[in-house]
């Protein structure tokens, strides 16, 4: 299955009915009057989150929904059938923005399974003959005609609903991390760029099953990520709901000759500072992943070396399992402490030719 998170459909809500002109015919009743009965509404068009789906890829097959017209009107005074409304299930997270004339507008966020979101409503039902007869008007030979229903068009962009968000240089072992903590299976290996889609995990609390906390692993990020370097700011808009972020750097991207051990967390944060500054401003935990790889001495080294800069950093090795638990016991933390973050807005100015990640296989698992 192909990971997609932009798509664009059209939506086309039902005409309604149109009103009818009949008049009662019966026998002994030589001028029974008009009995032509109302048109059905057509039918609406709604969207709605669903936690089972988990990529836009469907709506890159199938670009144009459409409710079904309303029913006309029949004689004996029967109104027509309201056309049945057409439900459109989008993965929780997705944004709709509304093309127009004059560019893109921020239309629905489709995030609550319980809430229906009106993209297009049907048109009226034309009134029949019966309607329009008066003392004046004692036989009307006309009807109303159905009115038509609306017609948009959307930019669907999905941002994944997650708790926490992982985020990183290429290679610091989030994958890695993601797959101890939780029963996703990423993609690992030992060269940058191994993640090349956004992978959810879900930990789950070992005294309270329904107690879950569900992680997103974005792919590695590198300088000019805001502008859209290696994808990044496709990748970015995967954490933007999330409660705190978990900041990933590899022990190897950590030189204690340097001026600024601490180069990896500095640039990816000035990334995210340039592709929105309120996502620089969230919660984050700093992690430093692949211990197993120095020796004690130089751990030690730079445990001192971090906390004379006054970096309140969690050592770990996901590969060895070492720190695990206090980094996991941390998370829970923020995630009983902080809401979900409202997605940012990112207006498109033009219309771009539709982009599709690799075929990967979509996880969304459990424990």
């Amino acid at each position: 299955m192909k990971f997609v998170d932009e798509a664009t459909i059209q939506v086309k809500a039902g005409k309604g009915g149109n009103g009818c002109v009949s008049f009662r015919r019966e026998k002994f009743v030589a001028k029974g009057g008009p009995d032509g009965g109302n048109g059905g509404d057509g039918g609406n068009v709604y969207a709605r989150a669903s936690t089972r789906l988990y990529s836009l890829y469907d709506f890159r097959l199938k670009r144009i929904y459409e409710a079904p017209n309303g029913q006309g009107g029949m004689g004996s005074q029967c109104d027509g059938h309201k056309g049945e409304d057409l439900v459109i299930e989008l993965p929780a997270g997705t944004q709709l923005y509304e093309r127009t004339g004059e560019g893109e507008v921020l239309f629905a966020d489709v995030s609550d399974p319980d809430k229906l979101v009106l993209l297009a409503a049907g048109g009226r039902g034309g009134k029949g003959n019966e309607h329009f007869k008066s003392s004046t008007m004692r036989a009307p030979r006309f009807a109303q005609q159905g009115e038509p229903g609306e017609e948009k068009t959307f930019r669907l962009e999905l941002k994944i609903l997650a708790d926490a968000g992982l985020l990183g240089l290429p290679n610091a072992g989030k994958s890695t991390f993601l797959s101890r903590v939780s029963a996703a299976r990423p993609k690992i290996a030992a060269y940058p760029f191994t993640t090349l889609t956004p992978n959810l995990g879900v930990l789950i609390d070992e005294c309270d099953p329904d107690r879950r906390m569900v992680i997103a692993d974005i792919p590695g990020l590198i300088e000019g990520a805001h502008t859209g370097q290696g994808l990044g700011d496709r990748f970015l808009r995967h954490v933007e709901r999330t409660r705190f972020l978990v900041h990933i750097l590899s022990v190897e991207d950590v030189d204690l000759e340097s001026d600024n051990p601490w180069e990896g967390f500095d640039l990816i944060n000035d990334e995210l500072s340039r592709f929105d500054p309120e996502l620089a401003l969230r919660r984050q935990i700093e992690v430093v992943n692949k211990i197993d790889l120095r020796t004690p001495e130089e751990l030690d080294a730079i445990k001192a070396r971090a906390k004379a800069d006054g970096r309140d950093i969690v050592f770990i090795s996901a590969r060895e399992q070492i720190g695990l638990e206090e980094l996991v016991e941390r998370m829970w933390k923020l995630r009983d402490e902080l809401d979900f973050n409202d997605p940012l807005v990112h207006y498109q100015d033009e219309v771009v030719v539709d982009e599709e990640f690799p075929d990967i296989e979509v996880i969304w698992t459990r424990e």
